[in-house]
This record gives C-alpha cells, sequence and structure tokens, in this order.
C-alpha cells in the first residue's frame, strides 16, 4: 500500500508566496518510489501538471506557471519515504486551484487528496 499526503495551502494574497509539500510512503510496496509531481485543477478546468521531478532529482516545469516555481525532493533514510516541496511566488487569482501530489511506485500511480490553494485579496 501506498499513501500520498499533502499539505501547506491555504489563502494568500496576489504576489505572494506559498509552500506546499508532499510525502509519498511506499513501505506497504516493494517497489520504489519514482517520479513525483504537482498538478492543479480549476473549477470547470482539466488538471494540468505544474512540475515533476524523477528520482535522481531531475525537475521540469509546465509552462502554465513556469518562472514562478521550485520543485525539490528528498528521501527518507530508509528510501521508503520521499518527501517533495513546491515553492511557489508572485501568485495571482489565476493560480486558484487544488493542488494535488502524483507519484509512481513500480507500475503504479498513486494520487493525494489535493490541497486547495486560493489567492485573494
Amino acid at each position: 500500500q501506498v499513501h500520498v499526503v499533502e499539505s501547506g495551502g491555504g489563502l494568500v494574497q496576489p504576489g505572494g508566496s506559498l509552500r506546499l509539500s508532499c510525502t509519498a510512503d511506499a513501505s506497504g510496496s516493494i517497489f520504489s518510489i519514482n517520479t513525483m509531481a504537482w498538478y492543479r485543477q480549476a473549477p470547470g478546468k482539466q488538471r494540468e501538471l505544474i512540475a515533476d521531478i524523477t528520482s535522481g532529482k531531475v525537475a521540469n516545469y509546465g509552462d502554465s506557471m513556469k518562472g514562478r516555481l521550485i520543485i525539490t525532493r528528498e528521501s527518507g533514510s530508509e528510501h521508503t519515504k520521499n518527501t517533495i516541496w513546491l515553492k511557489m511566488k508572485n501568485l495571482n487569482p489565476e493560480d486558484t486551484a487544488g493542488y494535488y501530489c502524483y507519484a509512481t511506485v513500480g507500475l503504479s500511480d498513486y494520487w493525494g487528496q489535493g490541497t486547495q490553494v486560493t489567492v485573494s485579496s
């Protein structure tokens, strides 16, 4: 069993910054955690990739928030838990959305429950 849990969402003013975190716990699996990623979904819109990072810590950014994000990753001492952080800056109301963490473990995909980010004055 693999668990993916996000935290760090909330209300932020336009122009502000926010940091999200996500921990994938694969201690119930025989497989390693591969790529982890952040997606977001605004009401009435499709879910979109905003950033991903490989197990080798190679980062890739989607176009919608490029230049305003930094994604980082650390693994636990036993490598069955990995945490990623997403630092977002210069947020604007169009960034309001549910932000979802994603992890691949073996050949399977896992999603977190999501954390809401609201950008408003």
